[in-house]
């Protein structure tokens, strides 16, 4: 879609349980400026405690970049694991800009209550962007 539409996406990796993550949507996200460059991106969001089992087909055992073996059994386990050996970190929120191609476009971040300051982020990663697609 993001090659389609011509556009970078914005992974959010959040939880059903986060607290944090429901005041940046709540707080940050609903902010005017925030949610105009917002539009600019696809946005997926990846929860990282969603309990529901994968397919056994998709259910596996990961070894890791630093060879520890971790079961993936269910889609937070997935999608855990996809944070951690790809942006290495586990904590959410945890935003990420990527071009469509899967280039990062700028440092990924966390919890940002400051709305101005996620504009500021958001605004980086479409600047990015743009110089990519020249």
């Amino acid at each position: 879609l993001a090659k389609k539409m011509n556009k970078p996406i914005m992974i959010d990796f959040t939880g059903w349980a986060c607290v944090n993550c429901r005041k940046m949507e709540e707080n940050v996200w609903t902010k005017p400026k925030v949610r105009e460059l917002m539009e600019n991106y696809i946005l997926v969001s990846l929860y990282v405690d969603d309990k529901n089992n994968l397919p056994a087909s998709e259910q596996q055992v990961y070894t890791s970049k630093n060879g520890n073996k971790i079961k993936i059994l269910t889609v937070g386990d997935k999608w855990g694991v996809f944070q951690t050996e790809n942006f290495n970190a586990t904590s959410q929120p945890w935003y990420v800009a990527l071009s469509p191609d899967q280039q990062l476009l700028t440092d990924p971040v966390g919890y940002v209550p400051d709305s101005k300051a996620y504009a500021a982020w958001l605004q980086c990663g479409l600047d990015a962007f743009k110089s990519v697609k020249k």
